[in-house]
């Protein structure tokens, strides 16, 4: 058993662990949410590739998503505060 292993059961206290051929499964239906990862016809990608792939495509959702807050917030500024387009995009903001 691995060091890792044995430790994650150690410190669960009681709580279930997981087995290999669940991390295994866990893996392969993260690759396939990864656009990056999902397009290759590969299914040999380690599980550190997908779980560095995951963090990088989740640091890009974070900058998309500032990105468009920005925007909204630029058209919030430009627009009348009490027109229907500025309920909507103080809806979306929220």
């Amino acid at each position: 058993m691995s060091s890792r292993r044995s430790r994650s059961r150690q410190s669960g206290g009681g709580s279930s662990t997981i087995s290999d051929d669940q991390i295994a499964d866990l893996v392969s239906k993260l690759q396939q949410l990864i656009p990056e990862l999902h397009s290759r016809r590969s299914d040999k990608v380690s599980a550190s590739k997908v779980l560095q792939e995951t963090c990088n495509y989740i640091r890009n959702l974070h900058r998309e998503v500032d990105d468009l807050s920005d925007r909204l917030s630029e058209l919030l500024a430009s627009t009348d505060a009490n027109s229907a387009q500025a309920a909507i995009i103080r809806s979306l903001l929220m």
